[in-house]
């Protein structure tokens, strides 16, 4: 019913590294892979020593997949594909977090700030994909953000959503669905398979909609 787990944003630098290593090693002997959550563009602001550090650091803790976010920092096309590359190279599968809006996640919605945001072109979104593909990703983390999040149904952004899976396949693809609408909605459209980021407290109404 899972298939991996996250710590969400920087949430394992509030604990020990014994007891990080202590829940990957559960969630892996489990058949789980462990994922980061959007903390490299926190580290990313200290320079390119600080990311080697923390993705040398990601490999240690024993992390199978490291997210490459740039949500909320603006991180260079050029400089996530530079990030992509070395997560591969250090034998982890990096997942590059894809948003079509531009400094939005990590609850920015609560403080008003959608109303200021800006919106890229799918055009940019897929030269993007393409970039991390040619890089070696084989997933990615497709931000709910200007999409789905806080929208009533009839505006959501299912255009985009469907050019992406045309464009790509869904099996790229880990979309978030914050809420029970977002997913049954995938589930319907997309694919009973469909790979979505989700809260933990609805993973048996999701998989009870997924079964029938």
């Amino acid at each position: 019913y899972i298939d991996g787990v996250k710590f969400a944003g920087g949430s394992q630098r509030l604990l020990a590294q014994s007891r990080v290593k202590q829940i990957i090693q559960l969630c892996q002997g489990h058949g789980l892979y462990v994922s980061t959550g959007g903390f490299i563009e926190r580290v990313a602001v200290q320079g390119s020593t600080a990311v080697d550090s923390y993705l040398e650091e990601c490999k240690e803790l024993g992390f199978d997949v490291v997210e490459v976010s740039s949500g909320l920092a603006p991180i260079t096309l050029e400089d996530k594909v530079r990030m992509v590359k070395q997560v591969k190279k250090l034998g982890m599968k990096p997942k590059p977090e894809i948003t079509m809006m531009i400094g939005a996640g990590a609850g920015t919605h609560i403080a008003g700030y959608e109303e200021q945001m800006k919106m890229r072109t799918i055009e940019e979104v897929m030269k993007e994909v393409e970039a991390h593909l040619k890089a070696g990703a084989q997933m990615f983390m497709f931000e709910s953000e200007g999409i789905t999040e806080d929208l009533p149904p009839d505006k959501w952004r299912v255009d985009v959503i469907e050019k992406l899976v045309d464009e790509f396949g869904y099996k790229v693809w880990m979309f978030e669905a914050a809420d029970p609408p977002v997913f049954k909605w995938y589930l319907k459209n997309i694919a009973k398979d469909v790979n979505l980021f989700i809260d933990s407290s609805q993973v048996v109404e999701f998989n009870a909609w997924r079964l029938g």
